[in-house]
């Protein structure tokens, strides 16, 4: 028989943090690992399976989710899986959370997609694709450009990255509204308002950055209705999920004219298709997924997982435990209300 706690990681995630996990104090509980290296093959004591396991940022890039999906949902005795990310959405966890399997996610991104979303919006604001233009053809050239200080930013969702852009952009002067179905009490933002009131908003706003969790409540959230309350000239910021946003609507409004830009660094589909029109319409900036991308992420994922390990052999509270409500359901729309306030006295 095979004796001890098995933690399954990327062979490239324990190579990169092998001071950390050398490091841990687990005196008795026999800690020893498996190692899942780039091709797929897992490493470790013949007949080993995980009891644990750290889903690391890599694991998203290098195509290696479907084996390791595999692995954790083919092991018996599994118990633990810590993920590096903030999303809720793998079919995965709901699995895993059926068998009683208790799961774990991470803010370790919302720093660098809130640095990421205040840049492009700067970016936008001050136009500077003409100060690039005119270097590379080496003309001294002036230009106006819009500031961000006193300009009204409404953040769909209020987790943890629409918190920190929110901190960014009031740090900047702007008047943040926050949009959120639970308020706590404490959320950055100058104002708060439910997603009923989402619509009444919008005309006042200079950029709507979406930073809602994808849910079948939220899918297709900015349609028609939301991009025409909006306000000309204003900038759509998704850095949440792409099937928040209408694809077809949103190039409808951009070719309208009505949007000064729409700042994309998610999709519907990914890899985006070679031939959709995002890639050559010049109001669409866009990136590949990677507003998340700040190297201080790894850093923060390694402690929460040595931690949160610490904390579970110890039978301690862990940190950012998913409950099985916390994944999406249709339970309880995300209305968006009426376009217009309603009357006094309604």
């Amino acid at each position: 028989m095979i004796g001890g706690v098995f933690a399954l990681v990327t062979e490239k995630a324990h190579r990169s943090h092998r001071p950390h996990f050398d490091a841990l104090e687990l005196e008795g509980h026999g800690l020893q690992w498996l190692l899942l290296d780039e091709g797929g093959r897992l490493h470790g004591p013949p007949g080993a399976r995980p009891d644990i396991a750290w889903l690391s940022s890599d694991v998203f890039f290098t195509g290696l989710l479907d084996r390791f999906a595999q692995i954790v949902q083919e092991a018996p005795d599994f118990r633990w899986l810590q993920s590096a990310a903030a999303g809720v959405d793998l079919a995965l966890y709901r699995r895993l959370l059926d068998r009683g399997v208790r799961i774990c996610n991470a803010h370790l991104t919302a720093i660098p997609v809130a640095e990421f979303v205040l840049r492009a919006v700067l970016d936008v604001f001050q136009e500077a694709d003409r100060w690039r233009t005119a270097r590379a053809a080496r003309r001294w050239e002036h230009h106006d450009f819009r500031e961000v200080w006193q300009s009204r930013w409404l953040v769909v969702g209020l987790g943890a990255i629409g918190s920190e852009t929110a901190r960014r952009a009031q740090a900047f002067g702007a008047h943040v509204t926050g949009v959120r179905r639970h308020p706590t009490g404490d959320e950055p933002v100058d104002a708060l308002i439910s997603p009923a009131q989402t619509l009444t908003a919008l005309p006042d706003c200079d950029v709507v950055v979406l930073a809602a969790p994808a849910t079948p409540e939220t899918e297709n959230l900015v349609d028609d209705r939301f991009l025409s309350a909006m306000k000309p000239g204003s900038v759509l910021v998704n850095v949440a999920r792409g099937k928040l946003v209408n694809d077809d609507a949103l190039l409808q409004a951009l070719d309208d004219g009505d949007l000064a830009a729409a700042v994309l660094d998610v999709f519907a589909t990914e890899p985006l298709e070679p031939d959709h029109p995002y890639w050559t319409h010049p109001k669409v900036v866009m990136t590949p997924h990677s507003s998340g991308g700040g190297v201080g992420r790894r850093e923060r994922g390694v402690q929460l997982f040595c931690d949160n390990l610490r904390r579970l052999l110890a039978d301690e509270p862990l940190v950012n435990e998913v409950s099985a409500m916390q994944l999406p359901s249709t339970d309880l729309p995300f209305a968006l209300g009426p376009t217009q306030p309603p009357e006094a006295g309604r």
